[in-house]
């Protein structure tokens, strides 16, 4: 009983500090859309794209508020994003994307996980050519004709569609550049967005053996707990 129980704490644990991350990183993007763009979302489609990817987390509206009047405060953190470059154990290169207020404390940070497990930190361009940078969009499919639909997106830069039945949702990609056009486009429909987000993706992947995987993952993982890091892309599979 008392395994099970502990199982169980650690399982909650563990779910809270995930929410908790996710949370913060939020947190972070609403802050710098407020310092962008004011702090309504009716003239800040950036703020209105972090309020939805809130929601989407299950982010409580009385924090969302709160972020926004943070941000709304002079004497706040300014946050900036930055992006390293790098390669992992078994030469996989790997893309570091953060939101700081410190940029010394998080490169130090950065360079300090990937000489720490067999990797190094790498200089601006010297991995990022392998990757493409892309727009995703997961909405709601309820009402939508699917072919008039994906007829009508291509022309705001919709690339992929992926429909799924089970949740009623529908995931658009698009490039980079099309994310404000997508987002008007789908707001001029209409069409509700549950979240959004930008994303690497590799152009080629690296074959590794299962413990050359746990390597690269184990780094991986240990990036993911820090507080400035918001995402890490591989191609390793």
């Amino acid at each position: 009983m008392g395994r099970v129980f502990e199982k169980r704490k650690h399982t909650m644990f563990a779910r809270y500090a995930k929410m908790a991350k996710v949370f913060t990183r939020i947190g972070k993007d609403i802050a710098m859309a407020v310092k962008a763009g004011g702090p309504h979302p009716d003239t800040n489609a950036r703020l209105r794209i972090c309020i939805q990817n809130g929601r989407a987390a299950n982010m409580p509206k009385a924090n969302i508020d709160a972020a926004i009047k943070r941000a709304s405060d002079k004497d706040v953190s300014n946050y900036e994003e930055a992006i390293y470059e790098g390669y992992a154990p078994h030469g996989v290169p790997v893309l570091v994307e953060c939101t700081t207020d410190n940029p010394t404390r998080t490169v130090a940070n950065v360079r300090m996980y990937f000489t720490r497990n067999g990797g190094t930190l790498g200089t601006n361009g010297s991995v990022s050519f392998m990757f493409e940078r892309k727009a995703m969009f997961k909405v709601s499919s309820v009402g939508l004709n699917r072919e008039e639909t994906e007829f009508e997106l291509i022309d705001f830069g919709a690339e992929e569609f992926t429909w799924d039945d089970e949740t009623n949702e529908l995931i658009i990609q698009t490039p980079f550049a099309e994310f404000g056009n997508m987002q008007k486009g789908l707001e001029d429909k209409k069409i509700e967005i549950k979240e959004s987000s930008k994303i690497f993706i590799p152009t080629t992947y690296k074959e590794l053996t299962d413990e050359q995987e746990a390597e690269v993952l184990t780094m991986i993982e240990k990036m993911e707990d820090d507080d400035d890091i918001v995402a890490v892309y591989h191609n390793a599979r």
